[in-house]
């Protein structure tokens, strides 16, 4: 089987079993961004079962994945899946919390000229510090669900139980726009995503 049918079967067993996964329009453009810059050394928070990892490995065969994930469900899934499309060796799978283990990779001085943003939503504004720390410069921060399912731009709609998570992605939002090391886009396709890129020394 092709890698690009057991992407499809990925996508099914996603879809039946109800895992959130990247949407088309999403990954679509991620891998547009991957290619025309030539990125080579990725950090995905969220790894779920290994499908959006799998995408973006497969477009360049010099591309390394270090890629963070807490559910032990989804691990197990994601090591069966990349094993399965033979990219385990690219792969270095992260078991934990994304803030701790996010720490410890800034700690060993990581370097990372993409990064794809796609855990727990309310958490974007804590990672943010050691995200930007840990990218190479002319790097990408790529953060995806940011309208959190229409939430953003219908606040009525905000209840108690998700206020902390709208006020903590409109947190993270400000930062980002505040930043000048950074040059943000917003785009909302799919459920939103912005394209942060971190400017040269020299800009």
């Amino acid at each position: 089987m092709e890698i690009t049918q057991k992407i499809e079967k990925l996508k099914s067993f996603a879809r039946e079993n109800h895992i959130p996964i990247v949407r088309n329009q999403t990954i679509k453009k991620i891998c547009e961004i991957i290619r025309e810059e030539g990125y080579t050394n990725i950090l995905e928070i969220g790894t779920a079962i290994g499908y959006s990892g799998i995408i973006m490995l497969n477009q360049n065969p010099l591309i390394k994945l270090t890629t963070i994930e807490k559910n032990e469900k989804c691990i197990i899934e994601a090591k069966n899946n990349f094993k399965d499309v033979g990219l385990s060796s690219r792969v270095r799978l992260i078991e934990g919390d994304a803030q701790e283990k996010l720490e410890k990779l800034k700690e060993e001085n990581c370097k990372f000229d993409f990064i794809f943003l796609d855990g727990p939503k309310g958490q974007y504004y804590k990672y943010l510090p050691n995200l930007k720390c840990m990218l190479s410069e002319g790097g990408t921060i790529f953060t995806d669900n940011i309208l959190l399912g229409g939430l953003l731009h219908s606040p009525e709609k905000v209840t108690h139980k998700n206020r902390a998570m709208y006020n903590n992605m409109n947190k993270f939002l400000s930062m980002l726009n505040s930043d000048s090391d950074f040059i943000t886009e917003i785009y909302e396709i799919d459920d939103g995503f912005t394209i942060s890129k971190l400017k040269k020394s020299a800009e």
